[in-house]
Formats: C-alpha cells, structure tokens, sequence
C-alpha cells in the first residue's frame, strides 16, 4: 500500500515495532534494522517552549564578563567563552516529515503491508533551555559524552519504501522520519581567569538516525 499525504490517523497505543527503512540509499543512516519491541508509537519532541535550529555563532558575553573575578583563578589563564556540557541522555524519539499512515487487514490471514515515503523532509537540532554554543559544537560534545552517532540535521528521502506482516483482523501504522537523541545538559561562560558564569539548562534533541516507526493494533 502507497502512503496518501492527506491521510491522518491517531497513533495507536498497541504493540510498536521500529524498524530501519529498507531498502536504503548508502548514505542514509537508517540501514540498519532494528528490532525493538514498545507497547506504544516513539514519542515525538513535544516540549512547549521547543526552538527548531540551533545558533550558528556563539551568544555574546554575559554582561558582568569584564568584572568578573571568578573562583581561584588560574595564572595559565583559559579560553574565555561559552561552553556546552552534555550530562544525560533519554531515549530516541520520533520525527515524522510525514502523518502517520494505516493499512487494515480485515482478513483471516497474514496479509504484506507496504509503505513508501512519498515526501522527503529534513530534521535539524532543537532545543529548549539556553544553548549559547554554537550547533556544531553541541553536536560533538554530545556525540563524544554518549558515545552515539548524531548530526546537526539528518534529511528522510523521498522513495524510502518498508514491508511488514500485517496480522488478522490487525492495522499496522508507519511514520517515516528522523530519531533526534533526547539529552540535558547546560551551557557555561568560561571567564580568561577560569572563573565560571552561572549554569544555564538546556534539554537538546540531536538528529540519531532516520527510519520509519511502525506499530500495529
């Protein structure tokens, strides 16, 4: 069954199984399978204060920065500006650049069902908190702390097709798009005489891989 872009369907809390797309063009991070059973489709980022994108130059200074003294300064003296400090990771959730679609198998057997991405869409870093850094160096630092893969943006292609068993009497959904790794952590200003500025929290989603998210009930 071809996915249809005017088709919308409420996500179904039953048994998820997400799954890379196949088959898959090289580049596309999705060509590995994955076999992971959920009782619901993957959360989407839904946090109300959300920034889609992530700053291209650093924030400037914070206004006490040309008296600041900080706390046992150090003669070496440091690389004054902001820093991004990664502290924990939550799961993978789902992007979609498309609805989520539905093929029903009204009967007494296995029936294939088949979806194919019929638009492409492309899924950058968001954020909410203040992230004074740079997007480039949120990424690294993030990918170097969990030890993951993850991208300043990651683009779901057009063309992407998944076949899956449809039981009896069973509906299958799928949602195509991108998994942005959830994590915390908070953006610090470094003064020249290694004083630190004041905390700022920050919860980032950082593009993790594409793939379709498929669930059934």
């Amino acid at each position: 069954m071809r996915m249809h872009r005017l088709t919308l369907l409420a996500p179904a809390v039953a048994m998820a199984v997400l799954a890379g797309a196949s088959p898959a063009p090289a580049d596309d991070p999705s060509s590995a399978p994955i076999d992971t059973i959920a009782t619901a489709p993957p959360d989407q980022p839904e946090e109300p204060d959300l920034v889609e994108g992530a700053p291209d130059t650093p924030a400037p200074a914070p206004s006490d920065a040309a008296n600041h003294t900080g706390n046992m300064p150090d003669s070496r003296g440091c690389e004054q500006g902001w820093y991004y400090h990664p502290t924990s990771k939550n799961k993978d959730h789902h992007k979609g650049v498309v609805v989520e679609r539905a093929n029903h198998n009204g009967t007494s057997r296995t029936a294939k069902s088949t979806f194919t991405s019929e638009v492409s869409g492309t899924v950058g870093v968001a954020f909410s908190g203040e992230l004074n850094v740079k997007v480039t160096v949120a990424v690294v630092e993030s990918g170097v702390k969990f030890g993951v893969t993850v991208s300043a943006s990651l683009t779901a292609k057009i063309g992407n097709s998944i076949s899956v068993d449809t039981p009896p009497h069973k509906t299958t959904y799928a949602r195509y798009g991108v998994f942005p790794l959830k994590s915390y952590g908070y953006s610090q200003y470094t003064y020249v005489n290694c004083g630190k500025g004041s905390k700022k929290n920050v919860t980032i989603y950082t593009p993790h891989r594409v793939g379709w998210a498929i669930w059934e009930n």
